[in-house]
């Protein structure tokens, strides 16, 4: 045990802040400083720091509580008086481990939860240990003040899983992090910087003459702000205004109510309008085209059901449709509102709106019926897509995706003029879907005119005719030819394909670089394989052959089988009638990959036979259509799709659909705030409507790529989305709705998401200020809600407007927004990755992004843009989808009065690279890791992750080490680690100047962010001038918010300061870890700033003394034993060596020899224990004083 005398001294010979060593053990726990909770009113508080308290033990001591008067103790927060502490200890008299706050400044790696069974330990009895653990489980059971027990002790940590069991018997959660065991009666996250004593902590160091050169720019503007103070004033007085006319008041985008006259006039022309519309939907029926279209029309299962339907649309407000699939509800029950409107005579008062779940379907669906009513479409029948529609004046039935209609409801609110609305396809729960039936619900009471008509093909009826009360349930049969259905061991059977390990590992992503580096997958058993095992081994293959029994035994449900399915087309195509395939895959890694494997086959590659197409979400309208063309006589089509061909579009020529059973989707892991992306199985209801594809307009067959067994044992309906997603950009859009508190609001939802995933979306939204504490929106969240992105991108586009560099700004946000540019085909893997290379020459894969647009937009000019795609494997449809999004944002922007038509005052500053790094970073904040370089490769930590790592397209993972100490990232998704896309490196002055709201620590010259988990040391006076730039630019941006029209010169001293620290910080600065942080006076810091500093570490010191002789000089003279060191040689022929005393080691850093290491590693005592800038005789002496002193009066 170390002598309590050199602990209790500890405060007093750290006076100010040193630099700990990079190793500091002691042969007992450590005494570590608490840290109470902040409260996260300005700073971001994960949710499982809000939820804790600690109990404490009979030992545990705060380095807090250390104070010379023992007669006024020190009260850390959230910890019992002395008086309970004494309670306690009567309870708990066998009680003795040291267990510390939550809130401590040592953190560990990310450990895991792991469960066993007790008794399969041997010996396993009750021991004394768990005897302890009982008791004091139970006391933190009754105790209704405490939330958690944490302990570092290795013997808890060995019978860690004896206590986990027991916890979980009491209803209690365990984890154990490493070298910390953690009871809480709240679930715990896989990793907490709390506990982890690795966690980074940096320090800062800037150049003398770089801070006396912004010193001089502040000093500037401070002058000029004060001699213009009326002219601020003037300014503040155009604020107030200008947020009155932000704000979108109710009334705002109505029209005023007409005047009685006027009324009568435009009834008159409404009439007149309603009966043209009369006579030409008449002349259309009557002509031998319309004759035609309704006798097809009359022949789909929905036409018998006209009559039902309107007339239950007449007598319901709200009308629930289940039409099975080919009934022809999506294109009928339109038409049949429409129709009859304007057979009433009130068809010019009709306005319809039919929303789709994807832009495919509005487009094709709307096509459809303006062909139906034989017109063009733009006339009586249009679409509205994000950046696409056709929409005419006379427009009455308007086809569109449901976050059009979102963006409608932010300035019309009532949906004035709108007389019906269809939510299509709402079995899919898309999180638009169920936050519009949300709003639309609360819309019906204040509009009973209004009409809610809710349709889809596999509806759970119940669940929602509840939800609306009232409401009248119509079901419509459907009518599709006859399909044939093979499962997974039919195929096997029909075709003699065998299974085996080896012809099913995928030959693209992780698979692929397993198989290149002939290494088996080592995976654990994945939420697919999970669902397999036991519907496998209960299934009934009796009637198969062996073969099909062996190949089924060997069957990798986590792989697509892309040789399997390569196979099975061949069969088709050779066994099969004519007609095409569709081929139902998982993402657009999938399909192309695929289609790049097909395109190679001898007999599917022929391009004479065969016609490859694909079909995803990201791709361009043009090229999605091309799935509905019929291909030239004896060409076959095969396509490639996603789930977005499940529903609402049909492919005529469709006979044969393969599907893999699987789609990405997205969870949400609210607990450790990660959002997971991972193949997951489909529901039964998702395999009808992949079944139904292949019978649509003839007989077909569908080939399940997975056995019976495992479709019967799927759910029945996906997951909504509401409950699996972030949560941040809907929580915004409902505060821009103006409805009220978040919780409340989404309390009302069909499914409420958890409150966790809630409160971790508003936390998100204050850290970023686009809301206030109250959760109203501030200004800054006023500007994100009229952007159509992601609330961290509309950030950055802000203040690219506001600093004069909104050209690359807009180039990124829109590469973020679109599917990934650079392509990386399969066989030129490594001319793709030389290729991305030469786009990026700085760690950053977005402004990689903004010099790939620039050469394709100078390209483009010269009419080569397709030759400069294919020359640096770019995707011509993402750089063109860019190029749309670019003008639609800054459309939008100039909307807001932010920017003008001149690029000489908006794009000023577009060529420096280092100010769009920082506006990089003020968008993605708080998505930021460290980045500690080591020997041969570097590690990432965030805040609550832990250690992750960068996905394989970045070009920051292809380094050996990044010369930044930080990244921020666009995303953080986990698959089986935690990945980081979309990354740029940073410098410590543009995190502190442009990251989240900068507290001054517990000393000077300390910083933190994220709530602490970022903690940054340096000079106070630099501090001082973080702080204050900081200051000063945050309200430039909120003058620049509220007064668009403000001339930003006049801020050009301070944009020339910032602009200047963000240039020239050569990161100087280093990472520590450990580091503890003492309070200290001011008179402290002064001396402290006054002494002289220490010489070479290896060399002798003032008066002829080394660092070996001047640490056995202190410790001798104040009567401990001499130390003694312990050296070892490292494999690159350096050494380090330790040194003990008084049970406390500490390391040096390598050196080139033993005695050069010894001397280190004193230097190394000698700087913990005095502070790192004083020494000589004369304070050798005096500091050996007091530690006699101190031994005296302790023994």
């Amino acid at each position: 045990m170390p002598s309590p005398s050199l602990l209790l001294l500890l405060p007093l010979l750290l006076p100010f802040p040193s630099f700990l060593p990079k190793i500091l053990t002691l042969n007992t726990k450590p005494v570590m400083k608490d840290r109470p909770p902040s409260s996260y009113g300005a700073v971001y508080v994960p949710p499982h720091h809000r939820l804790r308290s600690v109990i404490t033990c009979q030992n545990y001591t705060s380095s807090a509580s250390f104070d010379a008067n023992p007669k006024n103790p020190i009260t850390v927060a959230g910890f019992p008086p002395p008086q309970q502490q004494q309670e306690d200890r009567d309870r708990f008299p066998r009680q003795n481990s040291p267990y510390i706050s939550a809130y401590d400044d040592a953190i560990t790696e990310e450990g895991s939860d792991r469960d066993f069974d007790l008794s399969s330990h041997p010996g396993a009895g009750p021991s004394d240990n768990i005897e302890q653990w009982k008791r004091k489980l139970t006391m933190l059971s009754r105790d209704k003040d405490k939330q958690e027990l944490i302990s570092r002790e290795k013997k808890d940590r060995l019978d860690f899983d004896q206590i986990a069991i027991l916890a979980s018997r009491m209803g209690l959660y365990s984890h154990l992090y490493a070298k910390v065991v953690v009871v809480s009666k709240v679930p715990l996250p896989n990793y907490r910087f709390d506990l982890d004593d690795r966690r980074p902590q940096r320090e800062v160091t800037l150049p003398l003459g770089l801070l006396r050169r912004v010193e001089a720019h502040v000093s500037e503007f401070s002058s000029q702000k004060s001699r213009t103070n009326q002219s601020f004033s003037d300014v503040s007085f155009s604020r107030s205004s200008s947020i009155c006319s932000l704000a979108t008041d109710d009334g705002l985008f109505e029209a005023p109510e007409p005047l009685a006259s006027t009324k009568v006039v435009m009834d008159r022309v409404h009439w007149r309008r309603s009966m043209q519309l009369r006579d030409q939907q008449r002349s259309w029926q009557e002509s031998s085209g319309g004759q035609e279209m309704l006798e097809f029309r009359r022949s789909l299962p929905a036409y018998k059901e006209k009559d039902a339907v309107l007339s239950a649309i007449s007598q319901n407000q709200v009308v629930i449709i289940s039409g099975e699939t080919g009934c022809g509800k999506t294109t009928q029950i339109p038409q049949f509102i429409l129709e009859s409107e304007i057979e009433s005579l009130r068809g010019a008062g009709c306005s319809i709106i039919c929303t789709q779940p994807r832009r495919i379907s509005a487009m094709s669906v709307s096509e459809r019926v303006a062909a139906e009513r034989g017109e063009n479409l733009g006339e009586s029948v249009g679409y509205k897509v994000r950046l696409e529609g056709v929409k005419g004046r006379d427009t009455h039935l308007l086809f569109c995706t449901t976050g059009i209609l979102l963006r409608r409801l932010l300035v019309d609110r009532s949906l004035k003029g709108v007389s019906h609305v269809i939510v299509d396809e709402i079995h899919e729960r898309g999180m638009n879907e169920d936050f519009l039936l949300i709003v639309l619900k609360d819309l019906l009471p204040r509009r009973p005119e209004l009409r809610l008509i809710l349709m889809s093909a596999t509806l759970d009826a119940e669940l929602f005719a509840s939800y609306f009360g009232s409401s009248r349930v119509i079901h419509i049969p459907g009518f599709t030819y006859p399909v044939r259905t093979h499962f997974l061991e039919d195929i096997l059977e029909m075709t003699s394909y065998k299974l085996t390990p080896y012809n099913q590992i995928d030959d693209y992503g992780q698979e692929r670089m397993w198989k290149m580096s002939k290494q088996a997958p080592r995976k654990r058993k994945s939420q697919i394989a999970c669902v397999v095992e036991d519907a496998l081994k209960a299934a009934d293959l009796k009637d198969y052959s062996p073969q099909t029994w062996e190949s089924l035994s060997c069957w990798n449900p986590d792989s697509i089988g892309f040789n399997f399915i390569e196979n099975l087309l061949c069969y088709i195509c050779e066994n099969e009638r004519p007609g095409a395939i569709l081929v139902f895959m998982t993402g657009w890694d999938d399909i192309s990959s695929l289609k790049e494997k097909l395109q190679a086959h001898p007999i599917l590659g022929d391009s004479t036979q065969f016609l490859l197409l694909a079909c995803h979400g990201s791709m361009a309208s043009s090229e999605q259509r091309l799935i509905f063309d019929e291909p030239k006589d004896g060409v076959r089509k095969i396509v490639l799709a996603t789930n977005i061909a499940e529903t609402s579009i049909t492919i005529n020529d469709v006979v044969f659909v393969l599907d893999c059973g699987k789609a990405k989707e997205t969870s949400y892991d609210a607990l450790n705030n990660t959002p997971c992306l991972l193949p997951s199985w489909i529901s039964k209801v998702s395999a009808q409507q992949r079944r139904g594809r292949a019978g649509r307009v003839q007989p077909g067959e569908c080939y399940h790529l997975y056995p019976r067994c495992v479709y019967d044992a799927f759910v029945e309906y996906q997951l909504p989305e509401i409950l699996r997603t972030p949560l941040q950009s809907l929580c915004l859009q409902i505060k821009s709705l103006k409805l009220g508190s978040i919780s409340e609001f989404l309390s009302r939802a069909l499914q409420s998401p958890e409150l966790l995933a809630v409160q971790n979306a508003i936390e998100y939204l204050k850290l970023i200020a686009a809301l206030d504490e109250n959760e109203n929106l501030t200004v800054l969240g006023r500007y994100i809600t009229m952007l159509p992105v992601e609330p961290k991108l509309g950030k950055m586009l802000l203040l690219g407007a506001i600093l004069n560099c909104l050209d690359p700004v807009l180039t990124i946000v829109s590469g973020l927004s679109v599917r990934d540019p650079f392509l990386t085909p399969l066989d030129k893997k490594d001319l793709a990755e030389a290729a991305k290379s030469q786009f990026s020459r700085d760690y950053s894969d977005h402004l990689a992004i903004i010099r790939a647009y620039e050469g394709w937009k100078k390209a483009e000019r010269d009419y080569a843009g397709y030759d400069y795609c294919w020359k640096n494997f770019l995707s011509a449809q993402s750089m063109k989808a860019i190029d749309a999004l670019r003008k639609e944002f800054f459309s939008l922007l100039r909307d807001t009065g932010l920017v003008d038509a001149d690029p000489t005052s908006y794009n000023a500053w577009g060529y420096d690279e280092h100010l769009i790094r920082a506006v990089i970073c003020y968008g993605l904040y708080p998505g930021v890791c460290s980045i500690v370089n080591n020997e041969k490769s570097f590690s990432l930590k965030t805040m609550e992750d832990g250690q992750v790592l960068l996905y394989s397209n970045s070009v920051n993972s292809r380094e050996a080490k990044i010369p930044y100490p930080w990244l921020v990232f666009n995303e953080k998704i986990k698959v089986n680690s935690v990945f980081l896309r979309d990354s740029t490196a940073l410098i410590d002055s543009a995190l502190l100047l442009f990251g989240g709201s900068i507290l001054k620590g517990d000393t000077h010259g300390h910083l933190k962010m994220l709530g602490g988990y970022l903690e940054f040391f340096m000079k106070p006076a630099v501090a001082d001038m973080y702080i204050g730039l900081r200051r000063e630019l945050d309200d430039l941006i909120q003058d620049k918010l509220l007064n668009p029209r403000l001339d930003i010169n006049a801020y050009r001293q301070l944009l020339s300061a910032v602009r200047l620290l963000i240039s020239e910080d050569q990161c100087d600065g280093r990472f520590v870890f450990g580091r503890q942080v003492h309070l200290q006076s001011s008179s402290e810091t002064f001396v402290a700033a006054t002494q002289p500093a220490l010489v070479s570490r290896t060399e002798s010191g003032p008066g002829g003394d080394n660092s070996k002789s001047q640490l056995q000089t202190l410790l001798t003279r104040a009567g401990y034993a001499a130390p003694t060191y312990k050296t070892k040689q490292l494999k690159n022929n350096q050494f380090f060596a330790t040194v003990e005393f008084n049970g406390m080691q500490i390391m040096g850093q390598p050196c080139s020899n033993k005695k050069s290491a010894e001397k280190d590693a004193a230097a190394e005592a000698l700087q913990w224990l005095m502070g790192e800038s004083r020494t000589g005789h004369e304070y050798i002496n005096h500091m050996s004083m007091r530690l006699k002193k101190s031994k005296k009066d302790h023994n």
